[in-house]
């Protein structure tokens, strides 16, 4: 929440004090105002651009990023399986509700799952990338280059990576033309106040989702990001992998505004050094 929003905020909660002191409302009704003071507050319209574009970064002299998903993994919308921050499942036979799998991509997936994830590549330093990097704990911010026409993605953990979407209107890549890379191609366009981003040529050497969802250099991504107030943003992704998932799907969660400057984290941390003795 900015300056002007917090104290915004607090004239409000004490006018609601001072007329339950001096009689002139309710107890009730103070409460009432009280709370619709802090409602009010937290939905503080998104910042926008002087031209009426969205603003996803933080404000001229505001410190931010987006963090805390409501999500740790990628689940089709409308599903709730139980599973932890690391997308192990509670129930490892509720595997096959998370996405529409074919058969070996369910196997695979039920593998990784029983085997606690020691085959995911984050554990040698791979980097994560897709959506996996959305519900990364220390967060993202989302920076509008507008003399280049692109939006930048950097993110505070998986060793601090960055990936750009291209806004200048080119058409996306033929998967049989480009090389398969961590991050892919990503071209956007705005809808409205929704940034529409297509992102392909992705190769299979990363899991694109916690808890081991698989993938081929097939994947398609249809990524929207939706800022719908100063503190709130909505990522929704359809996820197109014909050789994966028997149709194409989607999966949605919110990412909240944090307050500071984002968070540094590097896998290389805490790690040993080959041949050194510990």
């Amino acid at each position: 929440m900015n300056t002007t929003l917090r104290l915004k905020t607090l004239s409000l909660l004490i006018s609601a004090c001072l007329l339950a002191a001096c009689g002139g409302s309710t107890t009730e009704e103070s409460t009432a105002t009280a709370e619709s003071a802090t409602a009010a507050a937290a939905a503080a319209p998104a910042p926008r651009f002087a031209d009426g574009t969205i603003l996803f970064d933080r404000m001229p002299g505001e410190l931010g990023y987006w963090g805390n998903p409501s999500l740790h993994s990628l689940m089709e919308k409308g599903v709730e399986v139980p599973m932890n921050e690391q997308g192990i499942l509670s129930n490892i036979d509720d595997a096959a509700k998370v996405a529409p799998f074919m058969d070996w991509s369910l196997a695979l997936y039920k593998h990784r799952q029983a085997n606690g994830l020691q085959d995911d590549p984050v554990n040698v330093c791979i980097s994560p990338a897709g959506p996996r990097h959305l519900q990364d704990p220390k967060g993202f911010r989302m920076v509008q280059d507008r003399n280049l026409d692109r939006v930048y993605l950097m993110f505070g953990g998986g060793n601090r990576n960055w990936r750009h979407i291209n806004l200048d209107g080119r058409e996306p890549p033929n998967l049989d033309e480009v090389q398969s890379t961590f991050f892919g191609y990503s071209n956007g366009h705005y809808e409205g106040d929704t940034l529409v981003v297509d992102s392909r040529g992705f190769n299979d050497r990363f899991w694109f989702s916690n808890g081991g969802l698989p993938h081929t250099p097939a994947l398609v991504l249809t990524e929207r990001f939706t800022r719908t107030d100063h503190d709130t943003l909505v990522y929704n992704v359809t996820i197109n992998d014909p050789r994966t998932y028997t149709r194409t799907w989607e999966a949605e969660w919110t990412l909240a505004w944090v307050s500071g400057d984002i968070e540094e984290g590097f896998c290389e941390e805490g790690r040993p050094l080959a041949g050194v003795a510990q």
